[in-house]
């Protein structure tokens, strides 16, 4: 199966002609991820300048990301360095000060030289109308693009509440307060952004991070992956506490050690608890049965979604996760993939019955899923062509284009 072609993303295709933003002159800044790497904003991106719209960015940088400014299909993107991965208290304010500074110093650099009527901030953290206030004064707009529910995150990663947590609640209060619009990245959020956030519905948009089939390619499976085993799961996403990573290996360790069950674990991304893990799997004497990628290049990506038999999303279920919508979720279902996830509310609305759902936060159960995926080839492309479909038909990136143009209509309105 090959990616979709242009001539199948008529929406993108109509907004290039009609241009409906033409005219327009947008800042977005996001600090935790670097752009193009952050697919998401670059899809908002590419959106945008499809539209007519001019469009700066403000992100860090990080591997493969380096340049201080660089000019991508139209988009100006100007990045900033940060303090290494931030843990405690004194770390996240050092970072969040760092980037606030450099967020406020390019903001200005890009209004002299490019200027802009709109900033959009993307969180992680809830801190970014502190750069859009002095900005509104001058007539510039606010929106607000809904990544992460902060304090649940906060008590995610935490296991507690308290005056962090307190913190983390006002500045969500101040930033739905701050911005005109909020896009929402599901129903969930949006529900949030009405009730905590004291939005009218008009002004909040659902836009999905689905994926862009234009630049999603499924190639020939390659069995170095599988090292030599006769099944493998894949994983894509962040390497952090809050992902489950550990529970999955619980899960390997049944299946590798209980049930002797020849399989391989390639597990793609990186971030703060990759070392962890990495000395988690090594314990259970699991290093030949788990391979950590690390951050990988698309050409990996795409090689071990396409090789994988099985996919799995073992985040935690927990507030923060049953709310929120993984992109990865998505990944997998446009590269074909049965999936075996916990039980979570958004995560089965994405999947529907292109997964499995594990009892919550039962290791042993998902271990079952996954085992049953795994002898059953026929089950799995059924769950595969399902998925594949349900993106094809409602959640890749061309449907939500037309919703994220109508936000920035709102937004100038």
């Amino acid at each position: 199966m090959d990616a979709v072609t242009e001539a199948q993303t008529p929406r993108m295709d109509a907004i290039r002609a009609a241009q409906p933003l033409a005219g327009r002159k947008v800042l977005i800044i996001v600090e935790n991820l670097p752009l193009p790497f952050d697919r998401r904003v670059w899809h908002e991106c590419r959106t945008l300048t499809a539209a007519g719209a001019q469009v700066c960015v403000i992100c860090p940088t990080g591997k493969g990301y380096e340049k201080a400014y660089e000019e991508i299909d139209d988009v100006h993107i100007y990045r900033h360095r940060l303090p290494l991965d931030a843990s405690g208290a004194v770390g996240y304010l050092a970072e969040y000060g760092a980037a606030l500074w450099h967020e406020m110093r390019l903001a200005i650099k890009i209004a002299r030289k490019h200027g802009f009527d709109t900033i959009q901030g993307c969180n992680p953290p809830d801190l970014i109308f502190l750069v859009a206030l002095p900005f509104k004064l001058f007539g510039k707009c606010y929106i607000f693009d809904h990544h992460d529910i902060n304090p649940e995150l906060y008590e995610a990663k935490f296991n507690k509440r308290g005056f962090f947590w307190k913190l983390m609640v006002l500045f969500e209060k101040l930033t739905f307060k701050s911005a005109k619009v909020v896009i929402s990245t599901n129903n969930s959020y949006r529900d949030i952004a009405m009730t905590r956030g004291g939005k009218k519905p008009e002004d909040v948009f659902v836009v999905r991070s689905g994926p862009d089939l234009t630049r999603l390619h499924v190639l020939p499976s390659n069995d170095t992956w599988r090292n030599g085993r006769k099944y493998m799961v894949g994983y894509v996403g962040v390497m952090g506490e809050q992902e489950g990573l550990d529970l999955l290996l619980e899960s390997a360790k049944d299946m590798v050690h209980t049930r002797g069950i020849d399989v391989q674990f390639v597990l793609v991304g990186g971030g703060p608890a990759l070392a962890d893990l990495q000395e988690i799997a090594a314990d259970m004497g699991l290093q030949d049965h788990v391979t950590f990628t690390g951050r990988a290049p698309d050409q990996d990506l795409f090689e071990v979604l396409s090789t994988a038999d099985v996919c799995v999303n073992p985040d935690r279920v927990n507030p923060m996760n049953d709310k929120s919508t993984m992109n990865k979720i998505l990944e997998y279902m446009a590269f074909s993939k049965p999936i075996v996830q916990f039980e979570v509310a958004e995560g089965r609305f994405s999947a529907q019955d292109a997964s499995l759902y594990a009892v919550p936060n039962d290791t042993k159960d998902m271990a079952d899923k996954i085992a049953q995926l795994l002898e059953d080839p026929d089950k799995c492309a059924q769950m595969g062509q399902f998925g594949r479909a349900r993106v094809e038909a409602e959640l890749n990136w061309d449907h939500q284009v037309d919703t994220l143009v109508k936000a920035y209509q709102r937004a100038a309105s």
